[in-house]
């Protein structure tokens, strides 16, 4: 058995307690350490990053032109995302990145 150290706290030694040494024989269940930083890590991100699609872009409710002899692409929308103001295609949205370790 390992013994290790009780403090009170004010700081003072109060006594010893017996730890099995099973728990620190010094071997590590390397996809276990793994799992628990990745983990760790991924509940630390807080997932508020956003960007407007076209849908959220204000304004374009009108044809820019007409559908047909102008002699120009058709368009339906100044808020597609091939036009400048327009919405990202497929920009990030807010999402929860939360992980969790299994009890078994």
């Amino acid at each position: 058995m390992i013994e290790a150290p009780h403090f009170s706290p004010a700081g003072s030694r109060k006594g010893s307690t017996a730890l099995p040494e099973a728990f620190f024989d010094g071997t590590v269940h390397e996809a276990s350490l793994h799992q628990a930083v990745t983990t760790y890590l991924a509940n630390q991100r807080q997932g508020t990053h956003m960007t407007k699609t076209r849908s959220f872009v204000s304004g374009g409710n009108q044809k820019p032109w007409k559908q047909k002899g102008t002699g120009r692409a058709r368009a339906g929308s100044t808020r597609s995302p091939l036009w400048p103001g327009g919405g990202t295609t497929f920009g990030p949205q807010p999402r929860d990145y939360r992980l969790g370790i299994p009890a078994s």
